[in-house]
């Protein structure tokens, strides 16, 4: 049985109705955009640069953002790199804490964001640009989230090198992703614990932090969506981070391992 519109009110809007209808699929067809992604998908376009220096040191752009973090180096490693508008250092040590590569850089409109043991260490000269950040605390800088997650050994024989309270690894969030990035620690409680991490930079280089078997069971602990490894130069060298990735990939294929080049001076 068929059915005929005969009415003239009704069938001017089913007309009108139509032709929006045909109008918005042309809109979306004209910019290659199928009409149910236009009309659902509003996760944002990352914008998010990761630059590897050396070692530890990481530099990050996100739209007006450059972080530095644990600059060292000497202004030959930033000689590219745009001026910094945050900094964070992990710890006291030199591979994190420079002050002739921090002396170097033009810091004049930077934050830098430090443990309590790294403030008491640094020249005076910097204490108006520092913002202290202690373990389990979360401070908004520069309108960014960063959290102060521990970082410290377990091992009896690598007590000496990191003792809990000390220093800080860092959750950072940046258009809607969030970034930890581990410092020198082995595979604590309060890393295995984390949660919704998208992009995670983990240490693992002995006898400082910890083997690639610990950085792998932690990894597959805490599912980040991705896994950097960093830091991973110790006193016999690299660390296997073929082997790191072979563990994570065997436990979770769906955790992705991205390999940047760390040491560029070993090339």
């Amino acid at each position: 049985m068929k059915y005929y519109i005969t009415h003239p009110l009704l069938l001017v809007f089913t007309i009108f109705l139509f032709s929006c209808n045909s109008n918005t699929k042309e809109k979306n067809k004209d910019n290659n955009v199928p009409t149910e992604v236009a009309e659902n998908n509003t996760k944002p376009i990352s914008e998010l640069k990761i630059i590897p220096i050396q070692h530890a040191t990481t530099v990050l752009e996100y739209k007006e953002h450059t972080i530095y973090i644990d600059p060292t180096g000497g202004l030959n490693a930033f000689k590219n790199q745009k001026e910094p508008t945050i900094v964070l250092i992990t710890d006291i040590h030199g591979d994190h804490m420079n002050i002739e590569t921090l002396d170097s850089l033009n810091l004049s409109k930077s934050k830098i964001v430090v443990p309590q043991s790294v403030a008491e260490k640094l020249p005076a000269n910097y204490t108006k640009h520092l913002v202290i950040l202690n373990n389990g605390e979360t401070k908004e800088v520069n309108g960014i989230s960063i959290e102060a997650i521990p970082m410290y050994n377990l091992r009896e024989e690598a007590l000496k090198f990191h003792n809990k309270g000390r220093g800080n690894g860092y959750v950072i969030t940046l258009g809607g992703e969030r970034l930890y990035f581990s410092g020198d620690t082995e595979d604590i409680p309060e890393m295995r614990a984390l949660k919704n991490i998208d992009k995670a930079f983990v240490c693992m280089n002995l006898p400082y932090t910890m083997t690639v078997e610990s950085a792998a069971d932690a990894v597959l602990t805490f599912k980040p969506k991705q896994i950097y490894p960093y830091h991973y130069r110790g006193t016999q060298g690299l660390s296997d981070v073929s082997k790191f990735k072979e563990i994570v990939n065997t436990g979770n294929k769906e955790i992705e391992v991205v390999q940047l080049d760390w040491y560029p001076d070993l090339k």
